[in-house]
């Protein structure tokens, strides 16, 4: 069996990984409550850019914490489209849950039925993400581990749920975004901690692109499109601000009118 290094830089692309999964979640999170208070096409519009946020800082998570993988006796590349799908299936399963919290009559079903699917979702996407691995050797998992992976998972998207429906303060978002980046974060190291590879030593070369190629640029463009999401978002007033601003433009006109 290869030996392999979960964090061959060190704490760096464990820390880097946490803080991109909680600044995802804070600000799906942010547009979840903006959602919730809006109607139309408003309402539509933010559950996606919640959808797209939260798919993005899980993604982003899982393969900054790859840049840190390692398995001594081989080099690993990636495929291309296999890693691009589970980007599009993270997005795709947050988004399904979201809108289901969103849209949902009754919000105990929706919560249920969203975690379950979102849950599955995210596993989808981390076990899609490993598959797309190139290297002189073979790759098995541990059944139980992968479950609990899987179970860690599905906690992890129904609570994320949870706090979209009732956490409504800036700060309790806060908190509960650094929960749900630790909860992401420890759902990627126990799938991790499932794998076992047996490498086989050649001189053939790997197909697919190394980290450097592909992985490491996707990121740094996903983790700033999160910072300008993030930006716009705190820019952006919220209904109470709107609600405030047309009151007092009324105000003002019924004074001018007098």
């Amino acid at each position: 069996m290869g030996h392999l290094d979960h964090a061959a830089y060190g704490w760096l692309t464990p820390a880097l990984s946490y803080v991109m999964a909680s600044i995802g979640a804070a600000l799906g999170l942010r547009c979840t409550v903006r959602a919730l208070a809006a109607t139309g096409t408003s309402r539509r519009n933010w559950l996606l850019t919640a959808a797209s946020a939260i798919g993005t800082g899980i993604w982003t998570m899982h393969f900054v914490a790859m840049l840190g993988f390692d398995v001594i006796g081989t080099e690993i590349h990636y495929n291309v489209p296999l890693t691009i799908l589970s980007l599009l299936v993270a997005m795709a399963v947050v988004g399904a849950g979201i809108f289901a919290v969103g849209y949902g009559r009754s919000p105990r079903r929706a919560l249920v039925l969203g975690g379950l699917t979102t849950g599955l979702g995210v596993a989808s996407m981390h076990y899609l993400g490993m598959a797309a691995l190139r290297l002189h050797g073979e790759v098995s998992y541990d059944p139980l581990t992968v479950g609990l992976s899987v179970a860690i998972a599905v906690v992890a998207a129904t609570a994320a749920l949870w706090a979209a429906l009732h956490i409504k303060s800036p700060l309790a978002v806060a908190g509960a975004s650094l929960v749900m980046g630790a909860a992401v974060s420890s759902m990627h190291y126990t799938g991790m901690l499932a794998v076992a590879v047996r490498v086989t030593p050649s001189e053939v070369a790997l197909p697919g692109a190394t980290a450097t190629q592909f992985i490491f640029p996707l990121a740094v463009g996903l983790g700033s499109y999160l910072f300008i999401t993030a930006a716009f978002v705190a820019l952006s007033p919220t209904a109470d601000e709107r609600a405030a601003s047309a009151s007092a433009q009324k105000l003002g006109e019924r004074a001018a009118a007098h």
